[in-house]
């Protein structure tokens, strides 16, 4: 019998858990071998990981306003000021975590922001949610390539409290649209998160749907970028603009990952699937990549307890881990 509470929902833990290990093994394992090849931890985990952590984040949201049967009235406000008290606490340990010079990306204060911003979007039932995902994942890519180039260049820094010494719309543009986790383009994960968390998770055909609908969702993504950059070009064109990107020939570049966006030079950029590029077809690919983790560990998590119990206290805490 597994020894987690019972209100909790061990699938969710576990998939968070996996969230956190991934995320530690990109930071940890170098991108590339020594022949110059990519690392399987990236190769596995880039890009994926911190999606699956953020649409986690929505999965926990929907179930503190009630899961399946939404809270209403005074006991929505009170988890409005609740997930509020909590995206000031996470902006708070993130501005405090990042002069610590660690050499990692931190998450938390854009993650903080992700769940202020969640907190009118607390009370959506699970189709609601979904097309807000979706037209989140389609449109808003589309508006950050017209609008970058208007805006600040990214500093690439770790927010800390000296981030925001300088022109206030640097340091809102990075955090919004430029930087390594941009709220905006980053909300459908949590809109995905907040509808899955609204259906009854500890139901196998749930659970199903999920793994099946996730696969199906990752692997179209996949296979419509291949087809645009290969067959249509799109990848020659770009090679053309930008033979090597971050010191890395485009290609390597494309697999390891890239800091948060694309270049702004050409549409074909929209045509990409690689880790942190926040376009449309990242933002699905990793969408159903968490969705198929997350549906899988709640059909396994059915029957399967002591050997997941590490991987469920790991989700159980994430926030003590991570910092």
């Amino acid at each position: 019998m597994p020894s987690w509470p019972a209100h909790r929902v061990a699938g969710v833990d576990a998939a968070r858990g996996v969230a956190l290990l991934g995320m530690m093994a990109v930071h940890v394992v170098p991108p590339l071998r020594p022949d110059g090849s990519v690392s399987t931890a990236f190769l596995i985990a880039a890009g994926r990981s911190s999606a699956l952590f953020a649409l986690l984040a929505g999965v926990g949201l929907a179930l503190l306003a009630g899961g399946p049967t939404r809270r209403t009235g005074r006991d929505l406000t009170r988890v409005r000021l609740a997930v509020l008290v909590r995206a000031a606490l996470l902006v708070l340990i993130g501005l405090l975590l990042g002069p610590l010079e660690s050499g990692v990306a931190v998450i938390l204060v854009y993650y903080g922001l992700l769940f202020a911003v969640a907190v009118p979007f607390l009370a959506l039932g699970p189709r609601v949610g979904a097309g807000l995902a979706v037209g989140v994942a389609l449109v808003v890519p589309v508006l950050s390539h017209l609008l970058r180039p208007l805006l600040p260049p990214a500093s690439l820094a770790v927010p800390t409290t000296d981030f925001f010494d300088r022109p206030w719309l640097g340091s809102v543009s990075e955090l919004t649209l430029t930087g390594y986790y941009p709220v905006l383009p980053w909300l459908a994960y949590l809109l995905a998160g907040m509808a899955v968390g609204s259906l009854r998770l500890r139901d196998p055909r749930v659970a199903a749907r999920l793994l099946v609908g996730g696969l199906l969702l990752a692997v179209g993504a996949r296979v419509v970028s291949a087809l645009l950059l290969g067959p249509l070009g799109g990848l020659d064109v770009l090679r053309g603009l930008r033979p090597e990107l971050f010191g890395l020939d485009l290609d390597t570049a494309l697999t390891v990952g890239l800091f948060g966006t694309t270049p702004t030079d050409s549409w074909w950029w929209l045509a990409v699937a690689a880790p942190h590029t926040a376009t449309p077809l990242d933002l699905a690919t990793t969408t159903g990549s968490s969705l198929a983790v997350l549906g899988l560990l709640l059909l396994v998590l059915r029957r399967t307890h002591v050997w997941a119990e590490p991987l469920v206290a790991v989700g159980g805490m994430p926030l003590t881990l991570y910092t």
